[in-house]
């Protein structure tokens, strides 16, 4: 982040996490500016998380700009992952202890373009025992740095596509994939070492690219504000008596409400995107239609 940027604006950052960077350490930073700035009520979060040992792109959500982390989860993401072949560790990446080894000699370009068919899709996934899955309302990953024995559950979850972009076989490969929010590139690496069975871990994973946005590269934020927030929603454009209306609880007519403005890509599950209310430029709320017409059940006072 520029150290001489004073404060933060509400809406929604993209940042670049680095590699040994907790997302909570990025949090971190956006509230030593908000505390040294006098924004001592000034609400953050991230739209996502990333390991410490990945990079990429991440989301701030501040300010107002925080009631729509709801809306991200479902969002495409794009990433850039690095398979180990031969190993599998306790946590599915670079930094777990030894479980198994297999001999990956056979592996080949032909052979793991094959194995990636039976992961597109809906399918169920095991989550790590290091993840920030919830287990009786904690995450998963305290449990077992305490020396719990964690019994993770499969989650329905979707991967869209996947296409290898090098191999440095039988060491490595690099792997493109877009999943649905949920999606853990870890247990992917996993379970293809198992399904060949050579066993593998991911050894690195960059992610490009969450819905319409990309990684603006280290030490840069993009704020993105009014138009540019939750672009895949269908909008509908206030006069000043219907933002006034929202406002106060009332409800407006369903008039015209335009397409969003980004798709999302062919075969991508539907988020169920709420409409958004835009009024000169500002993102004021989000819509649900009812019997009378429209209504807010998302009120961004002040507007962002």
């Amino acid at each position: 982040m520029p150290e001489n940027q004073l404060g933060v604006a509400s809406g929604i950052h993209l940042v670049h996490k680095a590699v040994g960077q907790s997302s909570f350490d990025v949090i971190r930073g956006f509230k030593r500016r908000t505390f040294e700035a006098g924004q001592k009520k000034l609400a953050l979060g991230h739209g996502g998380t990333l390991d410490p040992f990945a990079e990429g792109l991440l989301l701030v959500l501040a300010g107002q700009a925080t009631r729509l982390m709801e809306l991200m989860h479902p969002l495409p993401k794009t990433y850039v992952a690095e398979v180990a072949w031969g190993l599998e560790t306790d946590t599915c990446d670079l930094h777990g202890k030894p479980e198994r080894e297999g001999d990956p000699s056979r592996l080949s370009p032909e052979i793991l373009e094959a194995a990636l068919a039976p992961f597109l899709g809906w399918t169920d996934q095991v989550p790590p025992a290091t993840s920030a899955k919830k287990i009786d309302g904690e995450a998963a990953y305290r449990k077992a740095h305490r020396g719990e024995v964690v019994e993770m559950r499969p989650s329905r979850v979707f991967l869209l596509s996947a296409r290898w972009i090098s191999h440095e076989l039988p060491r490595r490969s690099t792997l493109e994939l877009t999943c649905r929010g949920g999606f853990y590139v870890r247990s992917l690496a996993r379970d293809l070492g198992r399904a060949l069975g050579c066993g593998a871990h991911l050894a690195a994973l960059d992610r490009t690219a969450i819905g319409p946005w990309t990684d603006p590269g280290e030490g840069r934020d993009r704020l993105l504000i009014g138009g540019d927030l939750v672009p895949w929603c269908p909008t509908r454009l206030l006069t000043a008596e219907e933002a006034e209306h929202l406002s106060h609880g009332r409800a407006i007519p369903a008039g015209e409400v335009l397409p969003g403005g980004w798709p999302l890509p062919e075969g991508f599950p539907d988020p169920a995107a709420p409409i958004r209310a835009l009024h000169d430029g500002r993102l004021v709320a989000l819509l649900r239609p009812v019997e009378d017409g429209l209504r807010t059940f998302a009120n961004l006072r002040g507007g962002l």
